[in-house]
């Protein structure tokens, strides 16, 4: 007798101190309110609306409000009877299970509580061991300390696996039966909650007697406990199991572009093992409203114009510059048809778009804007630039070749500041892709995705701040924890009287050059640009608050017969929409000129021939001034504020469409007086030697592989377009 005591003794010590071990190892209780199942991986919008559920998830939450009484008394009645009686653990439930398997000499009835089960399925595995039902004992209890039993009921209901991958009560109403939970009868809800203790055999997709055997055992249990009347019980015994199977809310997202490339992002910025294990909420930066206005846009663009234009395909980004969030990408006009990202996977050649990059580093070298260059006849180490028309407008300032979009002006001032700089301020600005040194490179001629296109646009908006491109604001673990956040510290990438000088010399692009149709009634910087043969169109312009950037085009790089002023147009007319969101705000004011002094250095080219023209005659021989309302109508886009696009005229074909007599041009506003004194020309002598080997131009640039795959897998998306020809003429 002493020996047994002793050995009760020794074994109730033991027993005590794993108990106290494990209470010690315990989680907090308070990460059961921020708990999302392990692999499962959420993705909220910035106004915290769920973009996606991806794995375990439980889709769709609510609050316990929302249940029905009767969903309620089910689940009670299928798991736990005394639910209101005990503190976590069901003493009479256990002895009662113990009575019942040793009679039946088997495991046929657990004593697991609604509070137990809630522990297990937030903090715990399903091994079955001494110290796992120890520490699921335990957080029960202190589970019942800090919650109410409607807030633990809450989020049971939202959690419990329910069978054909439904995670909660809300997904089960949806899959099985196609209705939110507050059109459940006493029959479906029983038939849910009799699926709880064992999905696998209870579903009514697998095994229809089973479940109907079942939900009939949870009917006669709430009869027994009230919660029905005996007309409600025969009634739902005699409905026949009948269910409506659909696919889980939230699985698929409503904005497939942006959550893939979220998936990709994360996959970035996250260890592979972190990603695999789940249990993930993504914060995100996507206005949910912009972007459903910016897809209508894009719909409605190439509905409307994209036949007579003859494009298929476009794409949005907006992006908040002073922060580097993305509010909206639209990645073409159909995921179901394409789930090709035109938006952050397709390297297009940006046209004149890039100019903006080589005027910057030129104002950022010191140049002024009215430093005068002659708009002739040129050809430099062989290769000669064309203006759109083969026109030319003689003596004409930066500013006004940035306005007018006059191509061999560019050239010039690319050859006075060098390869290098213009590189390197790109690259600062949020240019990622590869830049080729060649002259062509001013006109357009390395290609660029649109994002980071509008990103460094953004540069100029921010007065020369630049904030990294971004989705993703925040990363929580399973537990509620931050495990990522943005480091959203800016970098000086240009000085901020350049920024000011080039938004300057940008809003006339708008206010009377190329981006006309591009006005919204509010001060707008931005830059139209097409590529080679017509085949992609572009406009990237900005307010304080907001870059956007459109892109239209065909994925086999086909020409198209439209204009800029199409992209300008889509601009104008998702961003006016978005006026009453965004407080009327000004650019900061045009820096003083005189005495300004350079931020970087140029690095002037020496190129090895030039030829040069120094008078302003057409290639017919017939002297023409160009103003920018003449060089928007020699590139078929007439200047004007509307950004209607059913006022958009079908094109005549070709580069010629708009052709015909120039209008008369308007005289040039005269410019304030400028110190500085305007440097002569580039236009060397002609050197006495044999000419060298044009410059090649770059080389075609293999069209970009699809991302990777997500985690959630997408349809399989079709071969990316051939990357096109490499830009000889751009056209704006």
């Amino acid at each position: 007798m002493v020996a047994l005591g002793a050995v009760s003794t020794t074994g109730l010590t033991r027993g005590y101190r794993i108990w106290q071990t494990t209470e010690a190892d315990l989680p907090a209780i308070s990460n059961l309110k921020t708990f999302e199942r392990q692999g499962t991986i959420t993705i909220k919008s910035a106004d915290d609306v769920v973009l996606q559920k991806i794995g375990p998830a439980t889709r769709q939450k609510l609050a316990y409000e929302e249940m029905p009484e009767t969903l309620i008394a089910a689940f009670i009645a299928s798991e736990d009877r005394r639910f209101y009686e005990h503190n976590g653990l069901d003493y009479q439930g256990i002895g009662r299970a113990v009575l019942a398997n040793v009679r039946e000499r088997s495991l046929v009835e657990g004593a697991s509580t609604i509070t137990q089960q809630l522990a297990r399925i937030a903090f715990l595995d399903q091994e079955r061991s001494f110290q796992r039902k120890a520490r699921e004992a335990l957080l029960a209890l202190k589970i019942e300390d800090e919650y109410s039993k409607s807030e633990i009921l809450e989020r049971y209901l939202n959690l419990v696996y329910l069978g054909a991958g439904a995670y909660g009560v809300a997904d089960a109403a949806w899959i099985y039966f196609g209705k939110p939970v507050s059109d459940l009868t006493v029959s479906e809800a029983a038939l849910i909650a009799g699926m709880a203790p064992a999905p696998s055999a209870y579903s009514p997709l697998v095994d229809p007697e089973a479940a109907e055997t079942q939900r009939n055992i949870v009917i006669r249990r709430m009869l027994a406990n009230g919660k029905i009347t005996q007309a409600q019980a025969d009634t739902a015994v005699a409905t026949e199991v009948a269910t409506t199977p659909n696919e889980p809310k939230f699985l698929y997202s409503e904005f497939p572009y942006f959550t893939i490339y979220i998936q990709k992002q994360l996959s970035e910025i996250l260890p592979p093992e972190v990603v695999e294990a789940g249990g993930l909420v993504v914060e995100t930066t996507l206005n949910t409203d912009w972007q459903r206005k910016a897809q209508e846009t894009i719909n409605d663009t190439v509905a409307t114009v994209g036949n007579r234009q003859r494009f298929s395909q476009a794409s949005l980004v907006a992006v908040d510059p002073r922060n580097g969030e993305i509010k909206a990408i639209v990645g073409g006009t159909d995921f179901n048809d394409s789930q090709f990202n035109r938006a952050t996977q397709a390297l297009r050649q940006p046209g004149s778009t890039f100019k903006t990059f080589v005027y910057t580093t030129a104002i950022a070298a010191g140049f002024s804007p009215y430093k005068s260059y002659t708009d002739a006849k040129f050809v430099v180490d062989g290769y000669e630039p064309k203006n759109y028309g083969g026109r030319f407008s003689g003596d004409v300032s930066m500013r006004r070749a940035l306005t007018s979009s006059i191509n061999i002006v560019a050239i010039k001032v690319l050859i006075d500041v060098g390869f290098e700089p213009v590189i390197a301020m790109a690259q600062r600005m949020g240019i990622e892709s590869e830049m080729l040194p060649t002259y062509s490179m001013a006109l357009g001629a390395s290609e660029v995705t649109l994002l980071e296109l509008t990103s460094a646009y953004g540069t100029l908006a921010r007065e020369g701040r630049h904030h990294p491109v971004h989705g993703i604001r925040r990363v929580l673990d399973s537990s509620g924890a931050v495990i990522y956040e943005i480091d959203n510290t800016p970098t000086q990438a240009v000085d901020e009287t350049t920024a000011a000088i080039m938004t300057w010399m940008l809003r006339g692009v708008v206010e009377g050059g190329t981006g006309g149709r591009a006005s919204v009634g509010r001060p707008v910087a931005g830059k139209t640009g097409t590529s080679e043969d017509d085949r992609d169109l572009w406009f990237v312009g900005y307010m304080p608050q907001l870059a956007v950037g459109v892109w239209l085009g065909n994925d086999d790089n086909s020409r198209t017969w439209g204009v800029s002023s199409s992209a300008a147009a889509t601009w104008g007319r998702f961003v006016s929409q978005l006026l009453d969101d965004i407080p009327e705000e000004d650019f900061p004011p045009l820096p003083q000129l005189a005495g300004r002094k350079g931020s970087i250095e140029a690095e002037p080219l020496k190129p090895g021939k030039v030829v040069a023209s120094t008078a302003s005659e057409n290639e017919d021989e017939a002297e023409e001034a160009v103003d920018p309302a003449a060089s928007e109508a020699a590139e078929g886009e007439e200047p004007a504020a509307s950004n209607d696009l059913a006022d958009e005229t079908a094109p005549t074909g070709g580069a010629a469409e708009g052709g015909g007599a120039n209008p008369a041009p308007a005289p040039e506003p005269t410019p304030a007086p400028d110190p500085e004194p305007f440097p002569a020309p580039v236009t060397p002598d002609p050197v006495p030697a044999p000419e060298p080997a044009p410059a090649p131009e770059p080389a075609p640039e293999p069209a970009p592989a699809p991302e990777p795959a997500p985690i959630q897998p997408p349809p399989p998306a079709p071969a990316p377009a051939p990357a096109p020809a490499p830009v000889g003429n751009s056209e704006e």
